[in-house]
C-alpha cells in the first residue's frame, strides 16, 4: 500500500508514525510546502518570547528523524497543487520549480488552516503559523529594536503573542473587535483576562477593529474601526484562521456547510480512498452540530485514526470535539469547554449556571490560590459547559469536566469524582467536586441560584458577611446581618418578598439560606456571592439599578 499524506505538522505526521507501526512495508510519503514537519506551532509565541530559546526545540520530529526511525519519504518545500482522484494521483510542485505527479493508493489530507490577513502584509507585518513565522518575527524584533507593537485579535493566538512580547519589554497594544478577550469565555470570566493583560502592562482595547495597516519608514500604520489611529514598530495579525480546502474542493471533495473538508467518523471523504484530519476538517461541536475546532490535540488523534482505518481497522474519530482549551496569561491560566453562555443562548437551550470560587490546594498548606470556575448544566444534569481562571490548578479541574462530557456524564458525577488528594495538591474535596455538590443542590432543590444579572430592584437583598467586609462594598440596597447572628435576628427578615442572600461568593450564602429554610422563610442564593456580582457589574452584565 502506498500513502501520500499531504501536509506533515500535527494530522499528518501522527497519520504517518501511526502507519508506520502498524504496517512496516507500507510506502509512505509526505508532501509539506514548508520548511518543516512535526512542528510545534503552539509553542511558536514562546520562542519569540525567548522562553524556548533553540529554534530546534520547536521541531517534534525532523525530517531525518522521520525517514531513519520510521523510514517515511519525507518531501519538504513540496506542494500539493491539484488531485486527479480518476488516476489516483496528486500533482506536485517543489519550490525550485519542478513539477511531477505522485501516484497513491491511500491519501490524507492534512493541509491545516491558514491565517486571515484581510490582504495586509508589509515590513514589520506579522502571523504566526509556522517556523518560519516565528524565527523571522523574532529575527524582526532584534535587528530593528521594536518598542512597540499591536496584536490584532484577542484569541489564543493573540493572547500568547500579547503575553510573550510584553515579557520581552515591548509596549504592547491588544486590539480586539468584540466586546471582549478570548472569545470561548462569557463576559465576566474574560474580563478578568484583561484585568491580568493590563496589570502586566498590556493596553487592551475591545469593541475595536483594525481598519487598516500600511507599512511605512516611521513604523507601521493602523487606522482602527473606531477613527484612532496609530504607529507601532510591528504589528501582529492574530485574527483567526480559515480551513485550507481548495485543493480538497477543486477535486470535488465534499464540503461542511461551515467550509472544512466533510468526513465520517473513520475520518474518510466523499472520494474513496481519500482521508482527512486536522484544522481543514468539520467535525462534530460541543451542541451536536457541524463545527470548526482548530485544535493540536484533535487534529493528532485525527491522524492517528485515519491511519487504523486505512489499514482496514475501524477507528471511530467522528465524535464531538468539545473545544477543550487553555491559555497562560501571565500570571492567570484561563481555560474551558464545552459551551458557553453566548452559545446557550444563541441557540435558544434552557441552562442553569453556577459560580464557585474554591483554592487550588488545601488552605492551611502555604501557597493555595483561589480560582473561579463557572459550570453550565442542563435540567436533567448534563454538563454542557465549564469555564476557569485562575493562578494555579484551573487546567486540571477543565480537564475533568472535559471527560465528564466526554462520557456523558452530569453533574453528580462530579461530585463523585474521585481526585487525588494531599494538601499540597489538592483538597478533599477538590474544586471539581465542589461544582458537582453545589450543581446537586441546585437539582435536588436544596439551593435555588440567583445569577447577579437576575438580582431584581425589588428584592431583598441580604448580605451575611461581616460588618467590616460589607463596609469595604455591597450591593446597593442590602441589608447586612451576619451569618453566625441570623438565627437570632429573624424577626428582621421579612417574609413578603423576594429574599436574595449573599455572601463573598456564595457558601455563606447557601448556609443562610439554608437556615432560613428551615424556619419558614424562602430565600434564594447569589451564586458566586458579591465578588460575581461586582465583577458581572464592570463587565457590563448587571444592568438592574439598585
Amino acid at each position: 500500500m502506498k500513502v501520500v499524506i499531504i501536509g506533515g505538522v500535527a494530522g499528518g505526521a501522527s497519520c504517518a508514525t501511526r502507519l508506520r507501526r502498524l504496517d512496516e512495508s507500507a510506502e509512505i510519503v509526505i508532501l509539506e510546502r514548508g520548511d518543516n514537519v512535526s512542528y510545534a506551532n503552539c509553542g511558536l509565541p514562546y520562542y519569540v518570547g525567548g522562553r524556548i530559546e533553540r529554534e530546534e526545540s520547536l521541531t517534534v520530529a525532523s525530517p531525518g528523524f522521520l525517514r531513519a526511525r520510521f523510514n517515511i519519504d519525507v518531501r519538504v518545500r513540496s506542494e500539493a497543487v491539484g488531485i486527479d482522484t480518476a488516476r489516483k494521483t496528486v500533482h506536485v510542485r517543489e519550490r525550485d520549480g519542478r513539477e511531477y505527479d505522485e501516484p497513491y493508493d491511500k491519501l490524507l489530507l492534512a493541509p491545516g488552516a491558514a491565517a486571515k490577513t484581510f490582504g495586509w502584509s508589509g515590513e514589520g507585518v506579522f502571523v504566526l503559523r509556522d517556523v518560519a513565522d516565528a524565527t523571522g518575527m523574532a529575527a524582526y524584533i532584534r535587528e530593528k529594536g521594536v518598542k512597540s507593537a499591536l496584536v490584532a485579535g484577542g484569541g489564543f493566538i493573540g493572547i500568547e503573542t500579547t503575553e510573550n512580547l510584553a515579557e520581552r519589554g515591548i509596549a504592547v497594544t491588544l486590539a480586539e473587535f468584540a466586546p471582549q478577550v478570548m472569545p470561548p469565555l462569557d463576559p465576566e470570566m474574560a474580563l478578568l483576562v484583561r484585568d491580568e493583560l493590563e496589570k502586566g502592562g498590556v493596553k487592551v482595547m475591545t469593541g475595536v477593529g483594525v481598519g487598516s495597516v500600511l507599512s511605512s519608514a516611521d513604523g507601521v500604520k493602523v487606522k482602527f474601526t473606531d477613527g484612532g489611529e496609530g504607529t507601532f514598530g510591528m504589528v501582529v495579525l492574530a485574527l483567526g484562521v480559515t480551513p485550507e480546502t481548495a485543493l480538497a474542493k477543486d477535486a470535488g471533495i465534499e464540503l461542511t456547510s461551515l467550509g472544512g473538508i466533510k468526513v465520517d467518523g473513520t475520518r474518510r471523504t466523499s472520494v474513496p480512498d481519500i482521508f482527512a484530519a486536522g484544522d481543514a476538517t468539520g467535525v462534530i461541536g460541543a451542541d451536536g452540530g457541524e463545527a470548526l475546532v482548530p485544535l493540536a490535540g484533535p487534529a493528532n488523534r485525527q491522524g492517528r485514526s485515519a491511519a487504523d482505518n486505512m489499514t482496514g481497522a475501524r477507528a471511530e474519530n467522528g465524535g464531538r470535539v468539545l473545544g477543550a482549551s487553555v491559555v497562560r496569561v501571565f500570571g492567570l491560566t484561563a481555560a474551558s469547554v464545552g459551551r458557553n453562555e453566548k452559545q446557550l443562548k444563541k441557540a435558544g437551550e434552557e441552562y442553569k449556571k453556577i459560580y464557585v470560587l474554591p483554592f487550588s490546594h488545601a488552605t492551611y498548606y502555604p501557597g493555595a490560590k483561589q480560582m473561579t470556575l463557572k459550570l453550565l448544566f442542563a435540567a436533567d444534569g448534563r454538563v454542557l459547559g465549564a469555564q476557569g481562571v485562575g493562578a494555579e490548578g484551573v487546567e486540571k479541574q477543565i480537564d475533568v469536566v472535559s471527560q465528564t462530557m466526554h462520557f456523558a456524564g452530569t453533574v453528580r458525577d462530579l461530585a463523585e469524582a474521585e481526585m487525588c488528594y494531599a494538601p499540597p495538591y489538592n483538597s478533599a474535596k477538590s474544586p471539581v467536586n465542589m461544582m458537582g455538590f453545589v450543581a446537586s443542590n441546585v437539582l435536588d432543590g436544596l439551593m435555588t441560584p440567583v445569577s447577579p444579572e437576575e438580582v431584581g430592584e425589588d428584592d431583598l437583598v441580604l448580605d451575611v458577611r461581616t460588618p467590616q467586609e460589607f463596609a469595604a462594598g455591597h450591593i446597593e440596597g442590602s441589608v447586612n446581618i451576619p451569618l453566625d447572628e441570623l438565627r437570632a435576628r429573624l424577626d428582621e427578615v421579612p417574609n413578603s418578598t423576594r429574599i436574595v442572600v449573599t455572601c463573598a461568593v456564595g457558601l455563606r450564602g447557601y448556609i443562610a439560606a439554608r437556615i432560613l429554610a428551615g424556619h419558614g422563610i424562602k430565600a434564594e442564593n447569589l451564586t458566586g456571592g458579591y465578588r460575581m456580582y461586582a465583577l458581572a457589574k464592570r463587565a457590563g452584565i448587571v444592568t438592574n439599578e439598585r
